[in-house]
Parts: structure tokens; sequence; C-alpha cells
């Protein structure tokens, strides 16, 4: 009975979106963050608190998720992950690549590439989130699973590597440079790509051939009647906005504010999420 109730679980799910997520969620996005924290006392010695890479690891990823989500749909997914790779790669080839403290090397070259990398884990984590939506909920169930495997894998990998292999921490780190190759074979090869065109597709056929859509010309272009108004949660009876709405010139003069405007106003409201 169990064996059958489980298959019809997993009926719909796909392979391929399945072992994309997984590896978006923890061999590419999580495992060199682990890796990095693993890696603590070797990037800066006894004498410098292991807090500093904490922090260099946590903060650029925080003020990313804070801040990214207001401007990083302007970037293509195809684009976005080309950009986190580059910054995963540039991040843990500075930090393997300068020298120990012992041997001269600057802690704050280390820190640097600690910087690019938590970049790329904090923006990955955003795209890679809002690309479950055009893959259903296995695609965020293997992400799950995923960042929950990279603990163990990032963890697991760097002590085989340090201490069963005896390989250097250098070693170790440059190898870890190559990750970022798994997020590039994983979207451009494993990921299925038509559930993402085609949902571009269909909004390009929604948009009208002149200029971008407003909310007037969204309510002009369907006639069902009386629709509800997706920020305001009310119902207007001509339409999204009547002409005498005052409500009709905030939202059209939104539309043409600067994206920077937009970006503030945003900013300001989360700042209520952590001030009350």
């Amino acid at each position: 009975m169990w064996k059958s109730r489980l298959k019809a679980i997993f009926e719909a799910a796909d392979p391929r979106v399945c072992t994309a997520f997984w590896l978006f969620g923890s061999l590419v996005n999580n495992v060199l963050y682990v890796i990095i924290l693993s890696a603590a006392l070797d990037l800066v010695g006894p004498d410098v608190p292991k807090g500093v890479v904490l922090l260099a690891e946590v903060m650029p990823s925080f003020l990313t998720k804070l801040c990214a989500p207001y401007f990083i749909h302007l970037l293509p997914y195809s684009v976005r992950v080309l950009l986190f790779s580059a910054l995963s790669a540039t991040g843990m080839l500075l930090v393997a690549l300068t020298p120990t403290y012992t041997d001269g090397g600057t802690i704050a070259t280390k820190m640097a590439g600690v910087v690019l990398a938590s970049l790329s884990s904090g923006g990955g984590e955003l795209s890679f989130l809002g690309l479950t939506h055009y893959y259903g909920h296995f695609s965020l169930a293997s992400w799950g699973s995923g960042t929950g495997g990279a603990g163990l894998v990032g963890a697991g990998l760097y002590s085989l590597a340090t201490t069963t292999f005896g390989l250097s921490v250098q070693k170790t780190l440059l190898a870890s440079a190559l990750f970022p190759i798994i997020m590039l074979v994983s979207f451009f090869v494993v990921l299925p790509r038509s559930p993402l065109k085609s949902k571009i597709v269909v909004v390009k056929a929604n948009e009208p051939n002149s200029a971008p859509r407003t909310r007037r010309s969204v309510s002009s272009s369907i006639e069902e009647g009386p629709l509800l108004d997706p920020l305001l949660g009310e119902q207007d009876e001509g339409g999204f906005l009547d002409e005498s709405d005052p409500r009709k010139e905030v939202l059209s003069s939104s539309s043409t504010r600067p994206w920077y405007t937009t970006f503030l106003q945003n900013l300001r409201r989360a700042r209520g999420l952590f001030f009350p």
C-alpha cells in the first residue's frame, strides 16, 4: 500500500528538474559557504577572531537578499547564473591563491574573496527560489533537500580532502573553485528549459505591441466585467480604476518614476520588518 502511495506522489516528478534543483541547493549555492566556514581557522590564523570570516560570509548575502528582490528581475536567469558562477569562482580563487598568513598573505584579500562568494550565494538563493515558480513543488522540495545536504557535503568534503587525502588547505580551496561549473551544467544542460521559455512566451504574447502595459491598458483589454484590484483588494465598477478614482493618479505616476525612486521606497518599507 505505502509503495503505491509513494509512487503516486512522485509520479509527476521530473528527474532532471529534481536533480538540477538539488544541485542548485547543495553543490552550487551553499556548499562553498560551508567550506569557507570549515576553513575559517586556516584562513585567518589563531590570532584573528573567527567571527571575521563569519561576518564577511553572512553580511553581503544578507544585504543582497534585502535589496536585490527590487531589481534583480531585470536580469534574465541565464545572465544571473553566469554572473553568480563568475563571482563564486573569482571569490574562491582569491581565497585559495592568496598566501597564508604565515607567508605574509593579507587577510583582507581573503576576506574580499569570501565577500564575493557570499554575494553569489545570496543572489543565487533569490534566483533559484524564484525559478521554482516555473517548475512546480518538486523543484522546491529538491532545493530544500539540497540546502540541507550542503552542510554534510561541504564539511565532509573539506575534512576528507585535508585529513584522509592529505591535501593542503590551498589545494582544497582551489579545487572548490570548480564547483561553479556545476551551476552552469545544472542550468544549461540538466535543467529542462521549456517551462521557463513557455512562461516567457506567454508573458510576451499578452503584452501590446505599442507602449509598455499600464494598469489602464490591462483593464481595457479585458472584457469580463468588474475585476478585483490585486493591490487594494477592492472591486472597481469601471474597470481596475475608475476615471474619477484618485488612486489612478498615484499608480500612473508610480509607473513613470525612475527605478531608483521605487527601490528606495521599497527599501523604506522593508525597514519596518526590522524596526517597527
